[in-house]
């Protein structure tokens, strides 16, 4: 058995794995990913994702041969390639077209209740909620759409919610060339509601701020815009 293999065998019979998902360990900002994560095509990705899924729900007892059950592990393979997870790979991160600030407009742009679906990568069960984003325009402005689809992007890969965070600000800095970035996510975690202490009432609230929104007057003037109804 390959030292990697042994690695990965004895991980399951580690106590403290239970308590990993309190830890949240961060090394950086990035997702951790592999050097070779993109050698595969989707496809093959989906066909071996398809087997060892299909191993889980036999191993579970699940009779693969009812009409309910045999399409599933090809169906949760191609979720995990295409939807649930497709933010991992570079080539679906959006490229959206820069505008010239022609109004001058030089007051806070805010975009707030931006749906996102995201896994936990402890549990790998949904994040959901929503995410709140605010910029002060440098001369350029993106169409409010394309702040959803930087949202999303970054949503759709195993995440925790405080690297879930700072990628979004610090995205909305690159893409908008400007340091004035605020983002605020309220989440509902299902590893804590459905699962461990079974909590289905908490949320957790994360931030990102820079430039002018580290101001008072311009954080609390941003948390009043996501706050009001």
């Amino acid at each position: 058995m390959k030292q990697k293999e042994i690695a990965l065998s004895i991980l399951p019979n580690r106590p403290d794995l239970d308590d990993a998902d309190d830890d949240h360990a961060l090394t950086n900002w990035d997702t951790p990913m592999r050097s070779d994560a993109f050698e595969l095509s989707d496809e093959e990705k989906i066909r071996r994702i398809e087997g060892h899924f299909r191993s889980i729900m036999e191993t579970l007892g699940l009779d693969l041969t009812d009409d309910s059950l045999q399409g599933t592990p090809q169906r949760v393979a191609k979720m995990f390639v295409k939807e649930a997870f497709s933010g991992l790979n570079p080539a679906n991160r959006p490229h959206p077209r820069l505008f010239e600030n022609k109004y001058n407009y030089d007051q806070m742009l805010v975009e707030k209740d931006i749906t996102f679906f995201s896994h936990c990568e402890h549990h790998f069960v949904p994040i959901y909620g929503k995410i709140h984003v605010g910029y002060f325009s440098s001369g350029k402005v993106i169409g409010l759409s394309k702040i959803n689809r930087i949202v999303q992007f970054f949503a759709k890969r195993p995440q925790v919610q405080e690297r879930l965070t700072v990628q979004i600000g610090k995205e909305m800095e690159k893409v908008l060339r400007t340091m004035n970035v605020a983002v605020v996510v309220d989440a509902n975690h299902m590893c804590v509601a459905s699962r461990g202490v079974g909590d289905t009432n908490s949320k957790t609230g994360t931030a990102y701020f820079s430039g002018k929104f580290r101001e008072e007057t311009y954080k609390r003037e941003f948390l009043n815009y996501i706050n009001a109804r």
